[in-house]
Protein backbone atom coordinates (compact mmCIF):
# COMPACT_ATOMS: atom_id res chain seq x y z
CA UNK A 1 0.00 0.00 0.00
CA UNK A 2 1.11 3.23 -0.83
CA UNK A 3 0.00 6.49 -0.09
CA UNK A 4 0.58 9.85 -2.46
CA UNK A 5 -0.22 13.33 -1.86
CA UNK A 6 -0.52 16.42 -3.91
CA UNK A 7 -2.17 19.88 -3.81
CA UNK A 8 -4.10 21.96 -6.17
CA UNK A 9 -4.46 25.58 -5.69
CA UNK A 10 -6.79 28.29 -7.27
CA UNK A 11 -8.87 31.54 -6.66
CA UNK A 12 -12.57 32.26 -6.33
CA UNK A 13 -14.66 34.51 -7.01
CA UNK A 14 -16.43 34.42 -4.06
CA UNK A 15 -20.02 33.09 -2.96
CA UNK A 16 -21.40 30.40 -5.46
CA UNK A 17 -18.81 29.78 -7.14
CA UNK A 18 -17.98 26.21 -8.61
CA UNK A 19 -14.79 24.74 -9.78
CA UNK A 20 -14.75 22.30 -11.44
CA UNK A 21 -11.20 19.65 -9.99
CA UNK A 22 -11.93 16.91 -11.67
CA UNK A 23 -9.40 17.08 -14.12
CA UNK A 24 -6.83 17.98 -11.76
CA UNK A 25 -7.73 14.87 -9.29
CA UNK A 26 -7.04 12.88 -12.93
CA UNK A 27 -4.01 14.14 -13.79
CA UNK A 28 -2.80 13.58 -9.83
CA UNK A 29 -4.23 10.21 -10.21
CA UNK A 30 -1.80 9.53 -13.56
CA UNK A 31 1.02 11.09 -11.79
CA UNK A 32 1.09 8.78 -8.87
CA UNK A 33 1.56 5.33 -10.26
CA UNK A 34 -1.12 3.84 -8.63
CA UNK A 35 -3.18 1.80 -10.26
CA UNK A 36 -6.21 0.58 -7.69
CA UNK A 37 -7.38 2.74 -4.61
CA UNK A 38 -8.64 5.55 -3.43
CA UNK A 39 -8.04 9.19 -3.77
CA UNK A 40 -9.63 12.00 -1.57
CA UNK A 41 -9.93 15.66 -1.94
CA UNK A 42 -10.58 17.50 1.07
CA UNK A 43 -10.40 21.39 1.51
CA UNK A 44 -8.95 22.84 4.34
CA UNK A 45 -11.21 25.85 5.47
CA UNK A 46 -14.43 25.96 7.32
CA UNK A 47 -16.25 27.74 4.45
CA UNK A 48 -15.98 25.29 1.36
CA UNK A 49 -17.48 22.72 0.27
CA UNK A 50 -17.02 19.06 -2.24
CA UNK A 51 -19.10 17.25 -3.77
CA UNK A 52 -20.45 15.97 -7.33
CA UNK A 53 -22.23 17.42 -9.18
CA UNK A 54 -23.10 17.08 -13.32
CA UNK A 55 -20.86 20.38 -14.01
CA UNK A 56 -23.03 22.03 -16.97
CA UNK A 57 -24.81 25.33 -16.75
CA UNK A 58 -28.10 24.36 -15.04
CA UNK A 59 -27.29 22.90 -12.26
CA UNK A 60 -24.04 25.70 -11.74
CA UNK A 61 -26.71 28.00 -11.18
CA UNK A 62 -29.61 26.19 -9.27
CA UNK A 63 -26.61 24.50 -6.48
CA UNK A 64 -26.10 28.41 -5.58
CA UNK A 65 -29.94 28.74 -5.60
CA UNK A 66 -31.46 25.92 -3.42
CA UNK A 67 -28.11 26.97 -0.94
CA UNK A 68 -29.46 30.36 -0.77
CA UNK A 69 -32.74 28.99 -0.08
CA UNK A 70 -31.94 26.53 2.25
CA UNK A 71 -28.94 28.38 4.12
CA UNK A 72 -30.27 32.58 3.64
CA UNK A 73 -26.73 34.95 3.09
CA UNK A 74 -29.16 37.35 4.21
CA UNK A 75 -30.11 37.03 7.70
CA UNK A 76 -28.18 37.46 10.60
CA UNK A 77 -26.33 34.51 12.81
CA UNK A 78 -24.55 34.01 16.10
CA UNK A 79 -21.49 33.76 14.29
CA UNK A 80 -21.75 36.74 13.11
CA UNK A 81 -22.83 38.36 16.52
CA UNK A 82 -19.53 36.33 17.41
CA UNK A 83 -17.09 37.47 15.02
CA UNK A 84 -18.57 40.47 13.05
CA UNK A 85 -17.41 39.12 9.64
CA UNK A 86 -20.60 38.59 7.96
CA UNK A 87 -20.20 34.81 6.76
CA UNK A 88 -22.03 32.75 9.53
CA UNK A 89 -23.86 31.46 6.34
CA UNK A 90 -20.68 30.25 4.76
CA UNK A 91 -20.16 28.64 7.64
CA UNK A 92 -23.18 26.68 7.89
CA UNK A 93 -23.64 25.67 4.60
CA UNK A 94 -20.18 24.02 4.55
CA UNK A 95 -21.52 22.15 7.61
CA UNK A 96 -23.86 20.51 5.32
CA UNK A 97 -22.18 19.47 2.26
CA UNK A 98 -18.95 18.87 3.78
CA UNK A 99 -15.65 19.49 2.78
CA UNK A 100 -14.36 16.06 1.07
CA UNK A 101 -15.10 13.65 -0.81
CA UNK A 102 -13.10 9.96 -1.76
CA UNK A 103 -13.31 8.50 -4.98
CA UNK A 104 -12.29 4.81 -5.88
CA UNK A 105 -10.17 3.96 -8.22
CA UNK A 106 -9.85 0.91 -10.96
CA UNK A 107 -7.17 0.10 -13.44
CA UNK A 108 -5.67 4.08 -12.97
CA UNK A 109 -8.80 5.65 -13.52
CA UNK A 110 -11.68 7.40 -10.89
CA UNK A 111 -15.18 5.06 -10.82
CA UNK A 112 -17.15 8.68 -11.68
CA UNK A 113 -20.31 8.01 -13.61
CA UNK A 114 -20.44 9.42 -17.22
CA UNK A 115 -21.89 13.38 -16.26
CA UNK A 116 -20.35 12.70 -12.70
CA UNK A 117 -17.60 15.44 -12.17
CA UNK A 118 -15.79 16.28 -8.54
CA UNK A 119 -16.53 19.81 -7.48
CA UNK A 120 -15.29 22.45 -5.21
CA UNK A 121 -18.41 25.03 -3.57
CA UNK A 122 -16.82 28.29 -2.29
CA UNK A 123 -19.48 29.44 0.65
CA UNK A 124 -17.23 32.17 1.74
CA UNK A 125 -18.53 36.05 1.32
CA UNK A 126 -15.76 36.79 -0.66
CA UNK A 127 -13.17 35.78 -3.05
CA UNK A 128 -10.63 33.43 -1.83
CA UNK A 129 -7.43 31.95 -2.58
CA UNK A 130 -7.89 28.24 -1.90
CA UNK A 131 -6.13 24.73 -1.36
CA UNK A 132 -7.40 21.26 -2.18
CA UNK A 133 -5.41 18.59 -1.12
CA UNK A 134 -5.28 15.06 -2.47
CA UNK A 135 -4.54 11.70 -1.36
CA UNK A 136 -4.21 8.73 -2.87
CA UNK A 137 -4.03 5.52 -1.03
CA UNK A 138 -3.84 2.68 -2.81
CA UNK A 139 -0.88 0.31 -4.99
Amino acid sequence: MMVKTEEITFNTSGPGDIVDITSEMAQALGRSGLTDGTITAFAPGATTGITTIEYEPGLIKDLPELMEKLIPSDRAYEHDNTWHDGNGFSHLRSALMGSDITVPFVAGKMTLGTWQQVVFLEFDNRARSRTVILQMIGQ
